[in-house]
């Protein structure tokens, strides 16, 4: 008999995790103004429709894209969405070039989507993702102050 994919949690860890997985209202989800920075470089901006403001740097969100094949190399090496991986430690290691896309586009209302300058493509950021991992400093205090809630 398996128990692969049993966990004991506390009740507090239990409603932690709940309160993580709760959808946010329409309003938090829904962009008023996007803007991709790709010829400054810079990363995504968005102003919700509930008056928050969000942006992400390209290499942050090249480290936290959410298809299958990246989250689950981020899960086996133990890493939350956007954490880069480890670097090499090599004496002389390779460059590598800042993470950029050459473009991206919406997919249909829900989210965007970014073809990668590396030739990765599989990332489909729905606005709920990207609202739920907002890089804000108001968002990444509260998420500092509640342990146990993954980011």
């Amino acid at each position: 008999m398996s128990h692969e994919g049993i966990r004991i949690v506390s009740k507090e860890q239990d409603a932690l995790e709940a309160e993580a997985e709760r959808p946010l209202p329409r309003i938090a989800i829904t962009p008023e103004k996007v803007r991709v920075l790709l010829t400054e470089g810079k990363g995504l901006e968005i102003d919700w429709a509930d008056g928050h403001k969000s942006a992400w740097t390209f290499a942050w969100l090249r480290d936290a894209c959410p298809c299958a094949t990246c989250n689950e190399e981020r899960k086996a090496d133990g890493r939350k969405s956007g954490q880069p991986k480890p670097k090499p430690t090599e004496l002389l290691p390779m460059y590598t070039p800042p993470a950029k896309p050459a473009s991206a586009h919406a997919v249909g209302r829900y989210a965007l989507q970014f073809n990668w300058l590396d030739g990765h493509s599989g990332g489909i950021y729905s606005w709920d993702y990207l609202r739920k991992n907002c890089q804000c400093r108001e968002c990444t205090f509260a998420a500092a102050e509640t342990p146990g809630v993954p980011n």
